[in-house]
This record gives C-alpha cells, structure tokens and sequence, in this order.
C-alpha cells in the first residue's frame, strides 16, 4: 500500500519522479497506480499535491520542457546556424540515450498514442513541438539574412525536415536505437544541410 505524503516532501524531486513515469509510458500509458508507487504517495497526497492527472502531466511537461528549451536555445543561438543545428540534434541525441533514464522524449512519446479524452493533451504536446519548429524556422531566417542560407531555400521546409529528424531520433531511441547510431543518423542528416551562394 502507497504510503502518505511523507515527512521532509520535496515537491520538486516527486515531480522529476513523475517526469520519468510519463516520459516512460506517455500520458495515457500512465495509470495513478504507476504514479503512485513512483512517487511514494497515495492517491489523496499526490492529488493534494499536484491535482489531477492531466495538471500532473502539465506540471512534468513544463519541468521536462525548461530544461530541454534552455540547451536547444542556447546551441541554436551558435554564430554559424550550421554549428548550432547540428550541436542541438546531437544533443537531443544525447538527452535522448542517457543511462538511468527513459529514452525518446516526452514531447514526442507523450503523445503518439490517445483516445479523444486526452485531446488537450496531444494538443499541448503538438504545441510545444511547433514552437521548437518555429525555433529552428527562425534561427535558420536569421542566417539566410546573413547570408549563411541562400535566398532560394525555403527556411520552413528546412526547419521541419531538421526537427523531424530531430523527433524521429526520439522515436528510435524509444525503440532502442543507441546513441552512437543515432548520432550517426544525425551526421547524414546534416549532410542535406544547402550550401550558402
């Protein structure tokens, strides 16, 4: 039997045990009984705590996207949008096939499969992950107006071709591809990156 909500309870380190749960078996994969043997909590303490299970997944969700938001802005924001393309899906990669925790990523595992009860939950998910298309369609303007990209390429075109292969890399690794064959991928990929005029 679940205990209570125990003596000392640190709310941020429940909430990286549940960022673990939900990257693990996606939003509707995840049943209370699950969340509740993670965290050490009854259903009572960890509704107390966090609310109900879909404000539980908005409060993962938003742990797990702070820190995944930090790195990619920060290696997106590289002088050469190659370097910093190419930095950010290694990374991911990397984020992606860490030891000890789930692989693939939440964003994208999260909502690959749901019944229409979870629909603001996909949408939500679907949300997060245009806003990292629109990330990377953005860096990529800022580089063909410095003239990095040719005027020919379609910016759009080349974001989304960069952040699925960046969400495909999620989904082989939630399979059980390794890092260094995903990073491999990565390096094939890059190689569409077009030749500046």
């Amino acid at each position: 039997m679940a205990m209570g909500r125990p003596r000392g309870f640190n709310a941020e380190a429940m909430l990286d045990k549940v960022v673990n749960v939900f990257w693990q078996h996606g939003y509707e994969g995840t049943s209370m009984a699950t969340l509740t043997t993670a965290t050490g909590l009854n259903k009572p303490s960890l509704y107390a705590a966090f609310g109900s299970k879909e404000e539980l997944f908005r409060s993962a969700l938003e742990r797990y996207w702070q820190r995944q938001g930090e790195f990619t802005g920060k290696l997106l924001d590289e002088p050469n949008a190659r370097t910093g393309v190419e930095r950010m899906l290694l990374a991911l990669v990397d984020s992606q096939t860490q030891p000890g925790l789930p692989h693939g990523c939440l964003a994208v595992h999260g909502g690959l499969v749901g019944s229409a009860a979870s629909a603001t939950i996909r949408d939500e998910l679907k949300a997060r992950r245009a806003a990292i298309q629109a990330m990377v369609r953005d860096r990529l303007a800022r580089a063909q107006a410095e003239g990095e990209l040719a005027s020919s390429v379609d910016v759009a075109d080349l974001a989304r071709y960069l952040t699925m292969v960046g969400q495909g890399a999620a989904v082989q690794a939630a399979g059980g591809a390794t890092r260094e064959e995903l990073r491999r991928v990565v390096k094939v990929a890059m190689r569409a990156w077009p030749e500046a005029n």
